[in-house]
């Protein structure tokens, strides 16, 4: 009996140890190259408890032995493990070559391992999808299997809804041509219930969702189809040409900081979207990568750095990388902040990707404000409000409290909410402070002023303030990213885009200071190339930058803002002096003038100029930088920076990128990867080679 009693007690106690949670934690890393993978999903196997690694590929996550976790991030193989008392697990993932992937989406708490890799081929699509995805059910109208099966996806809104909405390849479809697809042929399903397909595709989207991608599936749809049914706005852009030298020998643009778009092509290529070629903004790619320019050490708030090399995409041209650095400053020696966040709370910003991400991301940047900074928060929807007067920034708790309590709900009065930032901004306005207002949205103004123009005009009109904007987007469907660049480019501010934590982090978190802090205002680039040695130039990207020859010594025209830490890349292509380009037509001869080239100068390939203002100042500051004929070996950061330009070029199916092809840009890009600290190079290569398969 005693030894009974001793066994049961053993037996129990073992089962209380087994139960007993503990945390662990680790760090998921890249089998081929041991680099850190950010935004990697940890997962509870069999649950929707989990963990995202942090910048560094770190994790913590509360389990129990005998507990199998999964690791996994897209593109890799996802790994198993079994807990154990040990208390640390690294798992190096491996890439993934299989190429069937399904995705779920929008039904309580999902998360992508759960199905990547579950569906096998059947003889029809809708039987692909049967017991495979909680909240989609799949039945038949008879008895016989012969019969068409009918798909229902269930929502928080729509119990028993019927004939969902289809997408294939980017555009919508009937649902016999969805039952005619050949399930062999499938690469990519995204399913998206009631609730969220009305948030994301509106009316279109109140019965479920089913996207479908195609093996083998190129991008030649018509993208215009594909953004009036998603309803995402981009600004038309007009690839820039080569321009002669001795009919125009100045070039004059605006600086862009702005990253929105890299985040965003990379949220499509993830996503397994097709992606239209206005959304691909070359300079904005680019400019999302930091370069090691050096530090300014005179008087200016920017050091100026040229390199010119043999265009790695073509032999009989030359590539011009012109950097700016600017001026660091730690986020202890900024001045004292006056912020006000204005926050979409709109029905569109409902999707998980919207306003749950805007709270989290919010809270990295509330984490590092000073005693010395005010917070306020305004919100709207159908009309604007403030929630939460000017607060101490050693008052968190209040700032984060009423950060979550924000819900989402009715129409979109942009207009009005952006009015009352700006009143609320410049009643607490800080004389020689960092004033700013950072708005958060997916841009779908529909209440007011509301369109483009209309943007523009209130903004132009608000900055005269001496309010600065930095403007932040969120979610997809429904992203006026034209929208957002215009309050951006007109307010004096920057334009990021946030897809995930991994975006955060790196917009509130490693660049801070630039994100809220400028260094200088307006600044403007005019390059005045030699016509002696450029027989043709080209200004890759920066179409919606461009500026008037005039433009650039006039102090009332607008221009980009730098912050703390910013760098800006510009390439140029250029053709020489006495190479034969296909690239140039011929021009008929002038009647009245007659081109002169001067004798001197023949060591010197352009001449650059800088203007720009100090923060709160009005009178333009010149800069000149000469660069010289000489071609060089081309460093990492040219290398890399023209691996992002080539593969954008190949996302609009630009005519200037001499059919080179995505191993062409690994390649420049694997050798420029340098150091590479915090990994966003090496997730730049992933990226090309996801893309490379989706082709």
């Amino acid at each position: 009996m005693k030894n009974l009693v001793l066994m049961l007690c053993f037996m129990l106690s073992s089962g209380y140890i087994i139960a007993q949670e503990k945390t662990i934690s680790g760090t998921i890393t890249t089998a081929a190259d041991g680099l850190p993978l950010p935004g990697a999903s940890v997962i509870i196997k069999g649950s929707t408890v989990g963990a995202q690694t942090d910048f560094d590929g770190n994790y913590k996550l509360k389990v129990k032995v005998g507990d199998v976790i999964v690791a996994s991030y897209i593109g890799l193989k996802p790994q198993s493990v079994t807990i154990g008392s040990a208390l640390v697990y690294d798992i190096a993932l491996k890439s993934d070559n299989r190429l069937e992937e399904v995705v779920i989406m929008g039904y309580g708490t999902s998360n992508r391992h759960n199905y990547t890799h579950a569906v096998k081929p059947r003889p029809t699509i809708a039987s692909k999808l049967s017991g495979k995805a909680t909240g989609v059910s799949v039945t038949h109208s008879n008895v016989t299997q012969r019969s068409s099966p009918n798909v229902v996806i269930r929502g928080v809104t729509s119990i028993n809804s019927k004939e969902p909405l289809y997408i294939l390849n980017g555009a919508p479809i009937s649902e016999s041509e969805f039952r005619n697809i050949n399930a062999d042929k499938i690469k990519h399903i995204e399913i998206i219930n009631a609730s969220q397909g009305k948030a994301v595709f509106g009316y279109k989207g109140t019965k479920g969702v089913i996207i479908l991608r195609t093996k083998g599936h190129k991008n030649k749809v018509n993208f215009e189809d594909i953004d009036n049914f998603l309803n995402e706005s981009y600004t038309q852009i007009e690839e820039n040409a080569f321009k002669r030298t001795n009919l125009a020998a100045l070039s004059t643009f605006s600086i862009d900081v702005d990253k929105a778009g890299y985040s965003n092509v990379r949220r499509m290529i993830n996503n397994g979207e097709t992606i239209p070629a206005n959304a691909v903004k070359l300079e904005e790619m680019v400019n999302y990568f930091n370069y090691n320019y050096p530090q300014p050490t005179d008087e200016h708030p920017f050091s100026i750095n040229t390199e010119v090399v043999t265009t790695p995409w073509h032999k009989d041209t030359q590539l011009v990388r012109i950097g700016l650095q600017g001026k660091t400053y730690d986020n202890a020696e900024l001045p004292a902040s006056n912020l006000t966040f204005l926050i979409d709370v709109s029905g569109s910003m409902r999707s998980q990707n919207k306003l749950p991400l805007l709270k989290s991301a919010f809270k990295l940047l509330v984490n590092q404000l000073r005693e010395k900074d005010k917070v306020s928060i305004v919100v709207y929807a159908g009309a604007a409000g403030v929630v939460l007067e000017p607060t101490s920034g050693n008052n968190k708790e209040a700032i984060l409290t009423a950060l979550n309590n924000l819900s989402s709900g009715g129409s979109t009065a942009g207009g009005a909410g952006i009015e009352l930032a700006y009143k609320l901004a410049e009643k607490n306005f800080k004389k020689n402070g960092n004033n700013r207002v950072i708005l958060a949205t997916d841009g779908d103004f529909n209440v007011g002023a509301s369109s483009d123009n209309d943007m523009k005009t209130l903004i132009e009109e608000k900055r005269k303030s001496g309010v600065f904007l930095s403007v932040l987007g969120f979610g997809y469907g429904n992203y006026k990213d034209s929208k957002l660049e215009v309050l951006a480019d007109k307010g004096n501010g920057n334009h990021a885009y946030i897809d995930n934590m991994q975006e955060a982090q790196k917009v509130f978190g490693k660049e801070f200071g630039g994100t809220l802090f400028t260094i200088a205002k307006d600044v403007k680039i005019q390059v005045e190339f030699n016509p002696k040695k450029v027989q043709a130039y080209r200004l890759i990207g920066y179409e919606n930058r461009l500026l008037a020859d005039e433009d650039f010594v006039d102090d009332t025209k607008d221009a980009g803002e730098l912050g703390s830490g910013h760098t800006v890349t510009a390439l140029y292509e250029i053709i020489p002096v006495g190479i034969k380009s296909d690239y140039l037509k011929k021009v008929a001869k002038l009647k009245y003038t007659k081109s002169e080239v001067t004798s001197n100068y023949e060591d010197e390939l352009f001449t650059v100029k800088f203007r720009y203002k100090k923060p709160n100042e009005d009178k333009s500051i010149e800069m000149v930088h000469v660069q010289d004929t000489k071609i060089v070996e081309a460093s990492d950061d040219m290398n890399f920076a023209s691996a992002v330009a080539l593969f954008g070029m190949q996302l609009r199916t630009s005519k200037y990128f001499n059919n080179a092809s995505t191993s062409k840009v690994i390649e420049l890009a694997e050798s420029g990867r340098g150091v590479d600290k915090d990994g966003y190079r090496a997730e730049f290569i992933r990226l090309v080679q996801s893309y490379d398969t989706l082709k």
